[in-house]
């Protein structure tokens, strides 16, 4: 039987986070695909193979779990460049879209190429364990079920075309096991445990805790109590960064003639530690603070609202944590609006790694865990 590799993937809004192996390899892939054909032109092709794979992902996806099967993408860096980009739409259900297993698989390739699947000739086969999770509005609603049944129990391949390194390669995915956890409750595990799942943060085990998870198109507010989620209070709403980002790209755009790729590239201008919130325009150093305090201010006024609404349904919390690439974004904005107001006790993640790969370490610890529990019972000797 192949041995399945382990796999810890958060399909965020902006970028893909993933975790492999026992943490020997990690990816991190803008969420952005773009239909193609299959010889796209290359300047240079002779000179493929001395290029980055991860800046030139182009493939065809063959996959009964796709609504459109057995199309050929851009993907990541290469899509960016493309006039027919596309980035999920806010109001759209992470678990429903194709781009999300779009992503998933071309990720999951990527990390097969390198390993020590069983290939013949151009074929790999790998087999993974994946953890994965969900926006807690889509598992309250049930799509946690959908999404992991689309995975369990097909092949799905990745055709790698005109890729440097990997031309020509195909990678047949199967599932071994897929684990879908709510996004607010790995959060939490993430915060009190470490890769072991031993505990390692005393203080918090036992607080009333909220979650606040802001990500691209939705944010997810988890209310933690006696070291759990608690379902009925947990919220999940269609409000992420993606629109402002939108309106900021456009703006930028017909105030100074100026074309970002995506909107990672708004996210960069924003979060950069030189030059924070300018563009070049026209070879000239030029801010575009006036845009971006405008729209991320008025956003971070709605979120701080979520907030209060929760909180006060919520009384006894004791604190509240800002995660996800959203709070990475709006952090400065929360903080001074919660500064000038009666304030709370709130909590952010100073380190901007912990905070945008919070989610892919938890889904590494859980399915760690659900790994180790699963040989121990194997390895337990049987009574008659």
């Amino acid at each position: 039987m192949t041995k399945s590799r382990i796999a810890a993937v958060d399909v965020g809004n902006d970028s893909i986070k993933a975790i492999f192996g026992e943490l020997e390899y990690e990816l991190n892939i803008p969420n952005i695909v773009a239909r193609d054909t299959e010889d796209r032109p290359v300047i240079g092709i002779e000179e493929l193979d001395n290029k980055e794979p991860l800046d030139g992902i182009h493939i065809k996806v063959h996959s009964p779990a796709l609504k459109e099967n057995n199309l050929i993408y851009r993907v990541g860096n290469l899509a960016a460049k493309s006039n027919n980009a596309t980035e999920l739409d806010p109001g759209s259900s992470k678990s429903e879209e194709d781009q999300t297993l779009i992503m998933l698989f071309a990720t999951l390739a990527l990390d097969a190429v390198k390993g020590d699947f069983p290939r013949t000739k151009n074929v790999i086969d790998a087999n993974y364990t994946l953890g994965t999770g969900l926006p807690l509005r889509e598992v309250k609603e049930g799509k946690d079920a959908g999404y992991r049944s689309k995975l369990i129990g097909s092949v799905h391949q990745v055709e790698f075309l005109v890729t440097p390194k990997y031309q020509g390669l195909k990678v047949n995915i199967k599932f071994n096991e897929v684990k879908v956890y709510p996004e607010g409750f790995a959060a939490f595990i993430n915060l009190v445990m470490d890769n072991h799942l031993k505990i390692i943060n005393k203080d918090l085990i036992d607080k009333r805790i909220l979650i606040q998870d802001i990500g691209g198109l939705s944010t997810d507010i988890a209310v933690i109590k006696n070291r759990n989620v608690d379902d009925d209070k947990a919220q999940g709403f269609n409000l992420g960064v993606s629109e402002s980002l939108e309106a900021i790209r456009e703006e930028i755009r017909t105030k100074h003639g100026v074309e970002l790729d995506s909107r990672r590239d708004v996210v960069e201008i924003i979060t950069r530690k030189n030059d924070r919130n300018h563009i070049m325009v026209k070879g000239s150093r030029t801010s575009v603070h006036d845009i971006t305090d405008r729209i991320l201010l008025d956003l971070a006024k709605k979120q701080y609202r979520l907030l209060r609404n929760v909180w006060s349904k919520n009384s006894q919390t004791e604190i509240c944590y800002f995660v996800g690439g959203g709070s990475h974004v709006l952090k400065d904005y929360l903080k001074t609006l919660n500064n000038n107001l009666d304030g709370y006790n709130i909590e952010f993640f100073e380190d901007d790694k912990e905070s945008i790969w919070m989610m892919a370490n938890a889904y590494y610890k859980l399915i760690m865990d659900f790994v180790r529990k699963t040989e121990k019972q194997k390895a337990a000797p049987v009574k008659n």
